[in-house]
């Protein structure tokens, strides 16, 4: 995959709602792969909706979303799978993790499916974002600081030609935020991806970033 374009895109919620001043919505954009954008948004304005979107997750929306130039619509189940196991990486803002099960589980139930890191990878990604001593406890006696990085470790676990973050470091401190960054954009760069973060204030420190007003 090599563009994600929205073409006058716009949540049905907004429909009729006149002064819509944005960057996304009602707006032909290209989001090419290999690049880095910084979506900014203030709350309410739908950056989660876009992500969902993007992702397939929701199509309460006007417009067209396109891989390729191919209507995202169109797409059948088979289709959705493979988009998801090796073109999109996608980090939701709620994280999604199974509280019963512990960090590492949460992390290998991914790449189970998909192979793609070693354990040794896998447990060095622990290391550097700061948990390799939470690795055996449970995600829910994780902080949420904490069960953040898990979720960012696992994200990364997998092919893609995109790699979709909705708010990655909105629970993070400024050290975080900024190995967050690097490892995101070393994978980024190995892999050829585009990186599309989205936030509301706190960015991901990402040099280089385009950024867009949602």
């Amino acid at each position: 995959m090599e563009q994600i374009a929205l073409n006058n895109t716009l949540p049905r919620v907004f429909a009729g709602h006149e002064g819509i001043h944005s960057e996304v919505w009602q707006q032909d954009i290209k989001l090419e792969r290999g690049m880095r954008y910084l979506i900014s948004a203030e709350s309410g304005t739908g950056k989660s909706s876009m992500c969902s979107y993007i992702y397939g997750y929701r199509q309460d929306y006007s417009g067209t979303i396109s891989f390729d130039g191919k209507d995202i619509r169109s797409l059948s189940v088979a289709d959705w799978c493979d988009v998801r196991q090796r073109h999109i990486a996608y980090l939701p803002q709620d994280m999604r993790l199974f509280g019963e099960l512990t960090a590492i589980e949460n992390v290998q139930l991914k790449n189970r499916l998909t192979n793609f890191k070693t354990r040794e990878d896998i447990n060095q990604l622990f290391e550097i974002l700061g948990i390799a001593d939470k690795t055996d406890s449970l995600a829910s006696k994780l902080s949420i600081g904490q069960q953040q990085r898990v979720a960012i470790i696992r994200t990364l676990c997998q092919p893609c030609d995109f790699i979709l973050l909705d708010e990655p470091v909105s629970h993070l401190d400024e050290e975080n935020n900024r190995l967050v960054a690097r490892l995101i954009t070393e994978e980024a760069q190995r892999q050829g991806a585009g990186v599309i973060a989205t936030s509301v204030g706190y960015h991901l420190k990402m040099e280089d970033a385009t950024i867009i007003r949602l």
